[in-house]
């Protein structure tokens, strides 16, 4: 079987939206030309026409306990998602549930790239007046982490900026408290030391910048943030809910009165870009790296939109051999 033609394994019943809006995402992937193979309880994908449909019984919600359920729950649409890459009958997975469970499945069922230490959950930030994001990982998968993973982490991000995003050499920051190479926690000091050599650096073509702080998140000048799992998924949280509480204050103030609705009749046209580039939707979803295959956690609010724009990456990063890529970068 052609690999290029294998569907994007899609968990129908994770998610806020599930699995209606994940149902209209995988629909517009189809009328792209996208293969896509439907995971889910027979009672919601039974009537679904068009789409290939794999079925699965069990549910993994969003509260329960990510290693517990994936353990118990072995024909929920997660685990049956993974191991239908597994066993070569998908190209690539997608969830927009449960974080934890996803990242579980995909590492007991697909299992780690040889010389991986540890995955790491790879978010794209948008940038504004940017072309490309900065990509932030980890962003959650590990709390505690050692120095030598921090390096790796700055390796797979680095060919995931090329893979998707075509940056030829990425320009990598460690994210501290300040610019200065001794500033940091014990941890951000030893991994500084560690990233500044030449070697990590030549295998996957990537440059180590220095430090950076929690104001570069968005700055165009760095294209890969490397951290702990903890602080990059408080930074990106706080990025996240400062963003919303601008975008909410902003439309409180358009409708605080006539002259103020006339007004931003004048600034819509401006704004739309910038939104567009800050709307989560467009960007589908981060990567599980260090996955023998591609495995994708989408927000858990995800529309159409998002989940359409997961499966077109998901698709296009195997296609394109990125799981390769990082396979021979890690084994040098």
């Amino acid at each position: 079987m052609d690999h290029n033609a294998l569907p994007v394994a899609v968990d129908a019943m994770g998610g806020d939206n599930a699995p209606s809006d994940i149902i209209k995402g995988a629909e517009l992937a189809i009328e792209a030309g996208i293969p896509v193979l439907l995971v889910g309880h027979p009672d919601v994908l039974s009537d679904i026409s068009g789409i290939p449909t794999k079925f699965a019984s069990e549910i993994i919600e969003m509260g329960e306990d990510p290693a517990t359920a994936v353990r118990k729950k072995k024909d929920s649409s997660l685990v049956r998602s993974a191991e239908a890459v597994r066993d070569g009958e998908a190209i690539a997975m997608i969830s927009a549930g449960n974080t934890g469970a996803t990242m579980a499945s995909a590492l007991l069922k697909i299992g780690r790239i040889r010389g991986v230490s540890r995955p790491a959950i790879a978010t794209p930030i948008p940038v504004p007046g940017s072309e490309n994001p900065n990509i932030l990982l980890d962003s959650g998968a590990n709390a505690e982490c050692q120095p030598e993973w921090l390096v790796q982490f700055a390796e797979m991000g680095a060919v995931y900026a090329r893979d998707r995003f075509n940056i030829a050499r990425p320009k990598i920051g460690l994210l501290s408290i300040g610019e200065e190479p001794g500033k940091g926690s014990p941890l951000v000091k030893e991994a500084f030391e560690l990233l500044d050599d030449q070697s990590w650096q030549s295998r996957c073509s990537g440059d180590f910048i220095g430090n950076v702080e929690g104001r570069d998140l968005m700055n165009p000048e760095i294209d890969v943030i490397v951290t702990d799992g903890f602080t990059g998924n408080v930074a990106l949280k706080t990025l996240e809910g400062t963003a919303k509480s601008i975008v909410s204050a902003l439309l409180e103030v358009f409708s605080s009165s006539s002259d103020a609705k006339e007004g931003a009749k004048l600034l819509a046209p401006a704004l739309l870009p910038l939104y567009e580039t800050l709307d989560p939707e467009s960007v589908g979803g981060a990567i599980l790296l260090g996955i023998k295959g591609v495995a994708i956690v989408s927000h858990g609010s995800s529309g159409p939109k998002a989940i359409f724009n997961a499966i077109s990456t998901a698709h296009e990063l195997s296609i394109g051999k990125h799981v390769q890529h990082l396979e021979h970068v890690i084994k040098q």
